[in-house]
């Protein structure tokens, strides 16, 4: 199983996802720890610049640090430096940003957590109960394109029962370097290069990238009996893999009636699921968008053995036998 961020709690906050894959089955909950309750009831801490151990080695943005041992007696308030500074939009509270990080223990340098190993990013939210505390506080206001250090008391880490599996008491002081890749939030589109659809028997997708919903026109003719997924915009990221979960903004309409039965936008709120899970769920939206790359708007018309088949959702728009249409857009990936 693959490893899991330290830094995920058990359940996201501010996530919207597709009928039947609650936030209980999402990927997160092979989290292998997460923040215990106590530390995300802290009150907001008290910003300070220091002090912090030195960064000695791996030194350039997104490089993997070698980090010092803290200096003495940490800080009992929150400290946060930016090391590097970027110049990229302005990071909020319930933001998602993706970002490389390490995690080591002040008093004696133990790294017990990062993401550089990995090659993988993570992808999080800066929302009470989706990270510890620290994090939530300390990078509202960066910017993306930053590296930002910080130590962070227990009180706004993992609280007075630490974390066992990771080797942190609940008196230690962690201390984080972040490289901030991006962010994103409910005003985020794909931005990748417009896709000609030219088959008429295919819905027509929008291509507006202002974060609004995109049109999705779909034909007055018999639907496709095979899964179909198609660029709509062709974005330059890394294709997707089976095994990732993904951040996106997405719209589900019904093949007969171009009804809307689901969609992020104008709902204040982004989607993040793996696709493992949403295999279980929806398994033609998890097999079309396996493959594709990171940055792009997808289309994917689902014929109901892959969609609901017979068990459709209760009390909307899709009945039995309902081929169903998605335009996303895949945000990040991790």
């Amino acid at each position: 199983m693959r490893r899991r961020s330290l830094l995920l709690a058990a359940v996201p906050a501010g996530l919207v996802t597709i009928a039947g894959c609650g936030d209980d089955k999402s990927d997160s909950s092979k989290a292998s720890a997460s923040p215990s309750a106590s530390a995300s009831s802290a009150p907001p801490p008290k910003i300070v610049d220091g002090p912090l151990p030195a960064i000695t080695a791996g030194t350039k943005f997104d490089e993997k640090p070698t980090v010092a041992k803290g200096p003495g007696e940490p800080s009992p308030n929150l400290a946060v430096k930016t090391v590097i500074a970027g110049n990229g939009r302005t990071i909020a509270e319930n933001d998602f940003v993706q970002a490389n990080y390490l995690g080591q223990i002040w008093a004696t340098g133990k790294v017990f957590d990062n993401s550089y190993d990995r090659n993988r990013p993570i992808v999080i939210q800066l929302a009470q109960g989706s990270v510890i505390d620290g994090w939530r506080y300390g990078l509202a206001g960066k910017k993306v394109g930053s590296r930002v250090e910080m130590a962070v008391p227990p009180k706004w880490g993992y609280g007075e029962s630490g974390n066992s599996q990771a080797g942190i008491k609940g008196t230690d002081t962690l201390v984080f370097v972040i490289d901030v890749l991006d962010s994103f939030n409910s005003k985020s589109s794909s931005h990748g290069t417009p896709v000609p659809q030219n088959d008429a028997a295919l819905p027509k997708v929008g291509t507006n990238t202002d974060g609004k919903a995109p049109s999705i026109d779909v034909p007055k003719t018999a639907a496709p009996q095979r899964l179909v997924s198609t660029y709509v915009l062709e974005g330059n990221g890394a294709e997707l893999k089976a095994d990732q979960t993904i951040l996106c903004q997405f719209k589900g309409v019904v093949w007969d009636g171009g009804k809307t039965f689901q969609q992020t936008y104008d709902s204040g709120r982004l989607s993040q699921f793996s696709l493992e899970q949403m295999k279980q769920v929806v398994r033609g939206l998890s097999d079309g968008l396996t493959g594709k790359k990171v940055g792009s708007r997808v289309m994917v018309v689902v014929p109901p053995g892959l969609a609901y088949g017979d068990n459709p959702p209760s009390g909307g728009v899709v009945k039995k036998g309902s081929t169903l249409v998605f335009s996303v857009d895949i945000l990040a990936a991790m």
